[in-house]
């Protein structure tokens, strides 16, 4: 199943033609972040444009998405580490499709509200809690470790692509057949999603049932935080994403209100400008793996998550006419931050945790990351609705170089590379020799999500 290696330090390629079942992952995975790009534009012009929602409205509805993190997100990483990943995966992608078909059906019965709205982000953000949670961990279990790297390389990359072609259609989805009818794009990419995970070969052993003692659950999410409050480099790059996250969200959020009603655009164009600045993430994935092998992944890291996060300070310069290429510029540089630092952070976590606990880990690094999420989308409604949504927007892009300096003090800061394994100090990283890491074998928002794929 799994090909032999490459030369030392090489950057291999051609692992879609030559992989049957990352293939069939990926094309599933391509077409869910198509879906959701959709829904991440639909579902706010839905509560503006329909349901003449509010700031405060549509802050709560981005917050209810990743709500469910913070909720169940510790305990499904255990879930999910004593069972098979790929029913999970199946479940979740099922869960998703009858979802996302209600919306419409919903309007259609003259039910459609914000409360339902709500409701169907949370139903939507807990399937996405055990669908990503599995996924993180099946992954390595059908890519041998060198094949990692490009295989990150290949989905956040397609994810960016998607996203870029879901927020464009998403926009002219809403002018044509209107937002609520875009709804069903989401479904039936997730229908897409859900025959390819079917075909898949690779079929992961049964895992043993055992007596589990009274507290079983609860050891188990403590082993997982307890990993990652005690290495300082998990630690870092988990504090780093939850601040990170907390300033993308909070002005993602408010997207949509500022480019339609502070700076005047309509659906159509909000969706055309939102792909332009997504294709950064397309450029940042496709750069990772060169630059961190020339810079060192700890340096790359750097300049990925600190330097061009300085640019999103050009968003809220976006006036009309002309005046909207700042947030094309602003948003194309934050998207390949993002991407490229997630490409990274993936192979990195990968190579670097035990396979018997990369389910944990990814549950409590998710937890810590995405659950500032629903929190940032609160605070970008909140400051949006007393402040003003211009300022809103200056005050939460600010903080996104601001939380690379997390980054630039710590150990990341100091070093070339990322360790390749728990076992050495400083090893080899992307584009590095991978029979120097310690094999992971058989065992990872973002990007893993809104803007998916600029999450962290």
């Amino acid at each position: 199943m799994r090909p032999g290696r490459g030369a030392p330090g090489a950057i291999r390629g051609g692992l879609l033609r030559r992989h049957h079942d990352f293939r069939l992952l990926w094309l599933g995975e391509t077409a869910g972040k198509f879906g959701t790009s959709v829904t991440g534009v639909a579902m706010p012009l839905i509560a503006v444009s329909t349901l003449d929602a509010g700031t405060f409205d549509v802050g709560l509805l981005t917050a209810a998405t990743w709500a469910p993190w913070l909720v169940i997100g510790l305990p499904a990483g255990a879930w999910v580490d004593r069972t098979r990943r790929r029913p999970v995966m199946l479940a979740a992608a099922a869960v998703s499709l009858v979802l996302f078909a209600a919306v419409p059906l919903a309007a259609w019965a003259g039910l459609l509200s914000v409360g339902l709205l709500v409701g169907v982000a949370l139903a939507t953000g807990t399937s996405a809690v055990f669908f990503q949670t599995a996924y993180t961990a099946y992954l390595p279990a059908i890519l041998a470790p060198e094949d990692q790297p490009e295989g990150n390389a290949k989905l956040h990359g397609s994810a960016s692509a998607a996203q870029i072609a879901g927020l464009g259609s998403g926009g002219l989805i809403a002018q044509l057949a209107g937002a609520v009818n875009g709804m069903f794009a989401n479904a039936a990419t997730f229908l897409v999603s859900l025959l390819c995970l079917s075909r898949i070969r690779h079929r992961e052993p049964r895992v043993p049932r055992t007596p589990r003692p009274r507290g079983a659950l609860a050891s188990e999410v403590g082993e997982g935080l307890r990993l990652v409050a005690r290495d300082p480099w998990l630690r870092t790059l988990t504090l780093f994403g939850a601040a990170s996250n907390l300033a993308l969200m909070g002005y993602q959020s408010i997207l949509v209100v500022f480019l339609v009603r502070t700076v005047g655009l309509d659906p159509g164009p909000v969706g055309g400008l939102v792909a332009a600045a997504g294709t950064g993430g397309v450029a940042g994935a496709f750069a990772a793996r060169r630059v961190a092998a020339r810079l060192g992944t700890a340096r790359a890291t750097l300049v990925f998550e600190l330097g061009l996060a300085v640019f999103a300070l050009l968003i809220p310069l976006t006036v009309g006419g002309a005046g909207v290429l700042f947030y094309v510029a602003g948003g194309f540089c934050v998207a390949a931050g993002v991407v490229a630092g997630n490409v990274i952070k993936a192979s990195f976590q990968q190579r670097y945790c035990p396979p018997e606990l990369l389910g944990r880990l990814t549950a409590s690094t998710a937890f810590l990351n995405y659950g500032t999420i629903p929190l940032g989308a609160l605070l970008g409604g909140t400051l949006g609705t007393v402040l003003g949504v211009r300022t809103a927007m200056w005050i939460t892009t600010a903080g996104v170089p601001l939380a690379g300096l997390i980054l630039l003090f710590s150990p990341v800061g100091r070093a070339r590379d990322l360790p390749a394994s728990r076992a050495r100090g400083v090893g080899a990283g992307i584009g590095q020799d991978s029979r120097s890491v310690a094999s992971p074998g058989a065992a990872s928002v973002s990007g893993d999500p809104d803007l998916e794929s600029e999450q962290r």
